[in-house]
């Protein structure tokens, strides 16, 4: 896909991706800095970073894993950087800089490897499975479905990533629809929208909202503000493509399947990994992956007592394959570690990849300019509405990293329209969000970039909406 664009904006869409901690390094290099944007150097790693994400953007069809290009051109771009600086004599400036990149990386990375373990956990007490196949058994209608599990995604992803969400509300609908390409294309595009804008209004679900509120910017109580102006952004869309879905009633099935032992549970102990964090952040003013980090051990903890009391398995003295599922309710023994081997390391090294890159560019000098062009020049507004329409071309990690790092100078309002929008731009193209690109591969030829681009306008309606409800629900906040 080739994706046109003028020479000023694809400036500013490459110019934007600046870098969390580059003043903080600057700071703590001693005034030790060489403005590289007009050197070789800077055009250099420019080069990389484009190239590196064009393969990104391109993994659906090349099937390389997105981490591998953008970790290879964060060694090049801070390889250049450091060589420049050794050449003048500032031996460790570059250094730092890395090393306030590589904190960042940190409290995302604890945080996220927590929140995808639980997820895990989840997944292998069958938690989700359950849920998935009393939906499809449960006869209702093609529209019926398209609205349930909208409201599910909406709902569940400010608890789960969004990506979980999207993923098992696409095998709800993949498992009714069959063959009806036209349900499928629309009930996934439903999902995307929902899971985004379910999304923006927590800080637990999207990395975006996360990062702002590790950042303390916004409080914990305070992103739910924009609760109302994500459900306006899923439901204007909603309400308009529901009327395009066939009216069709599917027949309904005897399928049962239970959660294993302890699902409950580790629902429970997720919550409270949550309340942990959060209450670390608030009131003991510590990064929120120690709360997360002291919740794994909960997990951890709990999953010893399973494996300990675990007396079903084949081999058991007491196996009785009648009464396994009867009586305790798995055959094999929770393992909390086999979750976190099922991380999503690709992602978590992506993360790595990401950061670093752009904290070369930022750190070269690009972030500075950006920043006088989008908030001074444009104003806070403007500026906050295009990083959500760029989270649609470009994703909305490195864009939100560029916002924190230039800390414009703006209202609470201000702040929670650029959550906003960096959350729920995404759903404007299929390639957008996690969400849309898993779908993609998971519904391939059902939901397409293509299908999805067809109702755009209509998406977009919802995201001007949703700006407009922001500024009428939240206007005390300007």
């Amino acid at each position: 896909m080739v994706i046109k664009l003028s020479n000023r904006l694809f400036f500013i869409v490459f110019m934007v991706l600046g870098i969390p901690g580059a003043a903080m390094a600057m700071a703590a290099g001693g005034g030790e800095h060489i403005d590289l944007t007009s050197s070789w150097v800077g055009y250099a790693s420019l080069f990389l970073f484009v190239v590196a994400y064009g393969f990104v953007m391109a993994e659906e069809y090349t099937h390389m894993r997105k981490s591998k290009p953008v970790l290879l051109a964060a060694g090049l771009i801070w390889g250049l950087i450091a060589y420049v600086y050794a050449s003048h004599g500032f031996t460790h400036a570059a250094e730092v800089a890395v090393r306030h990149n590589i904190l960042e990386y940190a409290e995302l990375f604890l945080f996220l490897l927590v929140a995808m373990t639980y997820i895990n956990a989840m997944e292998e007490r069958l938690v989700f499975e359950t849920l998935r196949v009393k939906l499809v058994c449960a006869g209702f209608s093609y529209r019926q479905i398209f609205w349930i599990t909208g409201v599910l995604a909406f709902f569940i992803s400010p608890v789960a990533d969004n990506l979980t969400t999207a993923l098992l509300m696409c095998a709800v609908v993949m498992a009714i629809g069959k063959d009806n390409v036209k349900f499928i294309g629309l009930a996934c595009i439903n999902i995307v929208v929902a899971a985004n804008a379910g999304g923006a209004f927590s800080p637990f679900g999207d990395i975006t909202t996360l990062m702002v509120w590790q950042k303390g910017i916004v409080s914990f109580q305070t992103f739910f503000n924009l609760f109302i102006p994500s459900v306006v952004n899923w439901l204007v869309p909603a309400a308009i493509m529901v009327w395009a879905v066939p009216k069709v009633n599917p027949a309904a099935c005897e399928v049962d399947v239970k959660m294993k032992r302890g699902a409950l549970v580790v629902i429970g102990l997720f919550l409270m990994t949550i309340a942990t964090a959060v209450s670390f952040h608030n009131f003991l003013h510590l990064p929120p992956m120690m709360g997360m980090m002291t919740g794994l051990a909960y997990l951890k903890l709990y999953g010893f007592y399973l494996k300990k009391t675990h007396k079903n398995g084949p081999g058991s003295k007491d196996y009785d394959p009648e009464k396994a599922e009867e009586r305790i309710g798995d055959t094999v023994a929770f393992d909390v570690f086999r979750n976190i081997a099922r991380a999503e390391w690709d992602t978590l090294m992506f993360f790595y990849g990401v950061i670093l890159c752009v904290g070369g560019l930022g750190f070269i000098g690009y972030l500075a300019m950006v920043s006088q062009v989008m908030y001074v020049e444009w104003g806070p507004t403007a500026a906050n509405v295009m990083v959500g329409i760029l989270s649609a071309i470009v994703d909305n990690i490195p864009v939100m990293f560029a916002v924190l790092s230039m800390q414009p100078d703006m209202s609470m309002g201000h702040w929670l329209l650029v959550t906003l929008t960096a959350g729920v731009g995404g759903s404007l193209l299929s390639i957008g969000s996690a969400a849309g690109v898993a779908l993609m591969g998971q519904a391939r030829g059902n939901y397409t970039f293509g299908g999805h681009l067809k109702w755009t306008p209509v998406i977009a309606l919802g995201y001007a909406a949703s700006i407009m409800a922001h500024f009428l629900v939240n206007g005390r906040f300007f």
